[in-house]
């Protein structure tokens, strides 16, 4: 009778003959890896981002310390990899008198080429100070009021001068990376100022036409301007397209 009481807390601690069961150690530290995989997916994009960008990224979701960012960008290489402090906690009352909580390191890669819910690897704590980053810097506004404004009205039955359209244009005095665009066809002017697009979001743009008793200014839809929709073109501005269904 002693010795079937000595083999009962191993019996406990196997389930179904498939193997010993987890320690309360082990169940924290996957619950930790469980944080650091949330980060990752959270960080999943295949939009193209600088290390800076990512690690960025990564210091502001919860539950996670950033102590490291390698490489140079998601695109180049093996992409960027994040190693991140996580905490998890677990709780056998069998064996533990108190919830145990463990702190682990991980490495994120952030790449196009990683799967969804890919793991993070286990890795040794870095030593050294947190890095800290800088957010990105904002995109210049599209001037959609100064537009407006600056485009010239003309009359009915009138005539479009293109060269007055250009000067209203340069008048804007825009920020280097607005690309502008002008071009006349069918008796009317088109205009576009746009932002160079990253080709996986919707291209930033703003579009004007000026015609005999019409000037507008717009921005496409979202859809249209997708990569390859044609919202953000001059001939859009000059033959606006309809709205999507």
């Amino acid at each position: 009778m002693r010795r079937l009481l000595l083999l009962a807390p191993l019996l406990l601690l196997t389930v179904s003959g498939c193997g010993v069961l987890q320690s309360s150690e082990g169940e924290a530290t996957d619950a930790a890896r469980a944080v650091a995989r949330s980060a990752g997916e959270r960080l999943r994009s295949q939009r193209p981002r600088t290390a800076e960008e990512v690690g960025y990224s990564a210091s502001g979701i919860d539950g996670v310390e950033v102590l490291r960012v390698k490489g140079a960008s998601t695109h180049d290489g093996d992409g960027v990899e994040v190693t991140v402090r996580a905490s998890g906690s677990a709780y056998n009352k069998l064996f533990d008198p108190e919830p145990v909580t463990v702190l682990r390191c991980f490495a994120i890669r952030v790449s196009p080429k990683s799967k969804w819910h890919e793991d993070p690897r286990d890795v040794d704590c870095p030593d050294g100070p947190r890095p800290t980053f800088s957010p990105p810097p904002a995109p210049p506004r599209l001037p959609y009021e100064e537009l407006q404004a600056k485009l010239p009205r003309v009359p009915e039955g009138g005539r479009v001068d293109e060269a007055e359209v250009r000067r209203a244009v340069a008048a804007l005095d825009l920020d280097a990376a607005i690309r502008t665009e002008v071009k006349a066809a069918g008796g009317r002017v088109g205009v576009l100022l746009s932002l160079e697009a990253d080709g996986y979001g919707p291209q930033d743009c703003l579009l004007g036409r000026v015609s005999p008793g019409a000037t507008e200014e717009w921005v496409p839809s979202r859809v249209q301007r997708m990569r390859g929709e044609g919202g953000c073109t001059i001939e859009n501005a000059l033959r606006r397209m309809p709205p999507p269904h």
